[in-house]
């Protein structure tokens, strides 16, 4: 397999091209507007690419969705997509080029948070009633909150339930709980990778369910076991992480 990683200079992009070397996947070249040392050849922008690859993973930036799709649109090149901090309509984008080619979209490409994301669900339809808070820290780098993962963590809160709805922080709210919030609370500082907590508070108890993200190579190793699971995809469609673990069990 001929890989291509978009962001390849970032956190990211380096964690998954060591990753892809240590499983025998050959990184063909990367994008990345900022130069950097690489033991592949990077381009600046996916159209100068020399030949096709057969995948290509995005851990870039929103702003460089019409580049990606456009090529791979046009090349019929699968793509997985890590990014997060799309707007609705870019996400819209990405489903209508799922209709002609294989895409990969997960905001966490990491296997313990989609599996965390699966007892949420069931945690939620189980403990109705109860309030749901949702708590995120990540390092003082990241741009987008909340986080990408802590939107998914919400959709699994509402899919037991299509009334409850989302509140951000409550600084500015004074006014007892309404038991149909969800709330939602972003940290930022220091190094942290990523943690997430789903809280459900209920008569006398409270349950918690925590993923602690001790290093990017847990988002990493899932990036490659999506690039090894697409290299097996024949048909256009939109898979996720829930196709990788279905496809292993």
């Amino acid at each position: 397999m001929n890989l291509v990683i978009s962001g390849a200079g970032g956190r990211m992009g380096r964690a998954i091209a060591l990753q892809a070397k240590s499983s025998g996947i050959s990184v063909a070249a990367g994008v990345e507007l900022l130069p950097f040392a690489a033991d592949f050849p990077v381009f600046r922008h996916i159209g100068e690419l020399p030949e096709r690859p057969d995948l290509i993973i995005d851990v870039s930036n929103p702003s460089a969705l019409s580049e990606l799709i456009g090529y791979s649109r046009e090349h019929k090149v699968p793509i997985i997509f890590c990014t997060t901090g799309y707007s609705d309509e870019q996400i819209a984008e990405i489903g209508n080029l799922s209709v002609t080619v294989p895409v990969f979209r997960s905001a966490n490409m990491s296997l313990g948070i989609n599996v965390l994301c699966s007892l949420v669900k069931k945690a939620a339809e189980a403990l109705q009633g109860y309030d749901v808070e949702i708590l995120e820290m990540h390092h003082n780098k990241k741009l987008d909150a909340p986080s990408g993962t802590a939107n998914m963590l919400l959709e699994a809160v509402e899919s037991s339930d299509p009334d409850k709805y989302p509140v951000y922080d409550r600084h500015t709210v004074r006014k007892m709980r309404d038991s149909r919030e969800i709330g939602i609370h972003s940290l930022r500082g220091g190094t942290v990778v990523g943690e997430h907590s789903v809280i459900f508070a209920g008569p006398n108890e409270v349950v918690t369910l925590t993923h602690k993200a001790e290093s990017r190579e847990a988002f990493a190793a899932g990036a490659i076991r999506a690039a090894l699971f697409m290299a097996t995809v024949r048909e256009p469609g939109l898979y996720d992480m829930n196709s990788v673990i279905n496809a292993a069990l």
